[in-house]
């Protein structure tokens, strides 16, 4: 367990660091080009699921709240079990970086709603907590997710699929704990393709 925790906390650090930054600094809506066409930083807050689904709600927004927590926990439970039985360092790394992305987006969820006043199009957001003239935007587990990395690389006009042309390439916008998700289980079904047997020319799966 000892690796788990040394990939996963810097990266659930790196994950709230970057969120608290931009929220803090960023407006609705504001976009910071890093490099024309290809990626920008753009804020924009998920009430729900990754691609904006949400169930409707409080007791929805509770529920999904609940539910990261729930799969967070069952994701620890199964690392450590697997470890016990000697997961290999690849899966290890894999899903340490698994339970980082899921656990940073459910803190957003647990506190950001009373750690900040509301973001708006025209202004950030500043830190409501200790302050009695500053109210949070939302109850505790009620919090909005922050996203902000853009890829704004979009199919050429000439692109064979005319649906797609001129369209962006990825249009989700998300964060750090995101990405740690989706480089998670792509390690993880890398480190199980790797490992699974080798079977005789010939012989069936």
């Amino acid at each position: 367990m000892p690796q788990v925790l040394a990939v996963a906390m810097p990266v659930l650090v790196l994950d709230q660091l970057v969120k608290i930054y931009v929220k803090l600094s960023f407006a609705l809506g504001e976009r910071v080009v890093w490099w024309r066409g290809v990626f920008d930083l753009q804020f924009i807050e998920n009430e729900g699921m990754a691609f904006g689904w949400m169930l409707p709600g409080i007791w929805g927004k509770l529920l999904l709240t609940g539910f990261r927590i729930g799969a967070v926990g069952l994701l620890w439970y199964y690392i450590r079990k697997l470890t016990a039985e000697g997961l290999s360092r690849g899966l290890r790394i894999s899903l340490a970086l698994v339970l980082a992305g899921a656990a940073g987006n459910i803190l957003d969820s647990l506190y950001y709603g009373q750690l900040f006043t509301v973001s708006t199009f025209a202004t950030p957001a500043v830190v409501a907590l200790g302050d009695a003239g500053r109210v949070g935007y939302a109850a505790w587990l009620q919090g909005n997710v922050v996203d902000m990395f853009h890829i704004a690389v979009r199919f050429p006009d000439w692109f064979p699929v005319a649906s797609w042309a001129g369209r962006e390439v990825f249009p989700p916008i998300f964060n750090v704990a995101d990405m740690a998700i989706t480089f998670g289980v792509a390690g993880a079904i890398l480190a199980q393709w790797r490992a699974r047997p080798n079977r005789p020319a010939g012989e069936s799966a």
